[in-house]
């Protein structure tokens, strides 16, 4: 037998209809693209944060949300559970979007939407990742003032006044 040329020819080899079979899942390599484009480092760059998504059956509006926090540019104490609570499902909602594309059992076109989505998520996750908690910031100034002991005590040192009256008698 030798090699059919289209659709028909395939269609009439094998004894079945003429009509151009329709594709209801992603071909190995389509499906390859996918996951690279959903994968890839920089493709967040440029992307612009969807209005809203649906994450775990529920609709957030994702732009409203990171904007509110990230206009603050920390988190504040109060905010830190909800802030953490939305990373971990936007999280679990990219993972179960890219399971989708790699179980190949959707369509070409569903598979873009799951990869705009997933984009999205992505740069959600890394305008919220940017933020730095409260008590971080906090951290930082206990650590300067400490630093800033360790050295006058260094230089109390270095010039004889290491005793507790600060007249330096060695």
């Amino acid at each position: 037998m030798g090699v059919c040329q289209n659709w028909t020819d395939l269609a009439r080899a094998e004894g079945t209809n003429t009509t151009r079979p329709q594709q209801p899942f992603v071909r190995e390599y389509q499906r390859k693209q996918l996951l690279e484009r959903a994968q890839r480092d920089a493709a967040t760059v440029g992307v612009r944060l969807p209005e809203a998504i649906e994450v775990q059956g529920e609709r957030i509006d994702l732009q409203e949300f990171v904007f509110e926090i990230k206009r603050r540019e920390t988190i504040p104490s109060g905010e830190r559970d909800r802030v953490d609570r939305a990373k971990r499902n936007l999280r679990r909602e990219r993972q179960e979007r890219l399971e989708q594309i790699e179980d190949g059992e959707v369509s070409f076109e569903r598979g873009e939407e799951l990869v705009e989505g997933i984009v999205g998520i992505d740069r959600a996750l890394n305008a919220l990742e940017q933020l730095r908690p409260v008590d971080l910031e906090a951290e930082a100034q206990r650590q300067e003032r400490a630093d800033q002991q360790r050295w006058v005590s260094f230089l109390q040192q270095a010039l004889g006044r290491d005793d507790d009256d600060g007249r330096g008698g060695r």
